[in-house]
């Protein structure tokens, strides 16, 4: 399989993922469903992992990767808050911004830097953004154009899931840091082993009853695990396959995917205005990684 159709089977997975936890998981905490999604699927991809040669690895990679653990699993966690609790049409397309922050972490950590084209994909993110919220403005007074980016600091689901963008910016390029040491497919099955062991060993010391309350849904919880493991495999067989700046941009269909759940599912309103802005965030996207 080409690495299109799987970084589209990665982004509908992570789409799956996110609306099977709003479905099935109400009531979990974020704690919960983060070691649903780092400590379950984790064991379910531990056969990928030992199958593979493990290579000898230098402190610079092992420096990333204790930078990483902990920006990784405060990131899940006030994700899981956010898809739980708030509307996925007006939370799952704030991701999109995790590129525009990477215009500055990229710099500061990697040096790299946007070109033209990407300041262009910037204006559209924050377009969409604007749409997002459009009904806070009030038709024929120039003063309120502002108001719907304002609503998005002022409503708690965005203003969460805008931290997220940013945190995953930072993992982002603090994980292309860590690749240059160990192969993209590997490193996935073998990074998020550790996240899930050290979720698996924080979470069930502070809270030991945690391990035994996650399985009062079992079938529920192995689903979201398998589906997110599908998400974690294709992601990292699509990245080996193509540049990644073109894989990224294509996984983030996962916000109209994200868009539609909300609409047929959960019977969220207004399908038409927030896909239009779901897919003017996603062009943006595409403008600044392509």
């Amino acid at each position: 399989m080409g690495w299109l159709p799987l970084t589209l089977l990665c982004a509908f997975a992570l789409a799956s993922a996110d609306a099977g936890t709003k479905a099935w998981l109400q009531g979990y905490s974020a704690r919960e469903l983060a070691l649903i999604r780092f400590a379950i699927a984790s064991i379910m991809m531990l056969p990928i992992a030992v199958a593979q040669p493990f290579p000898d690895l230098p402190p610079a990679f092992w420096g990333w990767i204790v930078a990483l653990l902990p920006l990784e699993i405060s990131a899940m966690l006030l994700y899981m808050r956010a898809i739980r609790d708030h509307p996925l049409s007006l939370t799952l397309p704030y991701l999109a911004f995790t590129p525009v922050f990477v215009v500055l972490t990229g710099a500061l950590l990697l040096g790299e830097h946007v070109s033209v084209k990407g300041f262009g994909g910037i204006l559209l993110v924050v377009a969409g953004a604007w749409l997002l919220n459009i009904e806070h403005a009030t038709r024929g007074d120039w003063r309120s154009w502002w108001r719907p980016l304002r609503a998005i600091l002022h409503d708690s689901g965005s203003r969460t899931m805008l931290l997220v963008a940013f945190l995953y910016s930072l993992t982002s390029v603090m994980g292309k840091g860590a690749m240059r040491y160990m192969a993209p497919e590997l490193f996935g099955p073998f990074y998020f082993g550790l996240l899930g062991l050290v979720t698996l060993t924080v979470f069930g010391t502070l809270q030991p009853p945690i391990l035994i309350r996650i399985w009062r849904r079992p079938w529920a919880v192995l689903t979201v695990a398998a589906i997110f493991g599908l998400m974690v495999v294709t992601h990292f067989i699509a990245l080996q396959k193509v540049e990644v700046a073109y894989m990224i941009a294509v996984k983030r269909t996962s916000l109209l995917f994200g868009i539609l759940y909300g609409a047929l599912f959960f019977h969220e309103r207004g399908l038409g205005a927030h896909l239009f802005a779901g897919m003017l965030m996603v062009a943006g996207v595409v403008l600044i990684a392509v």
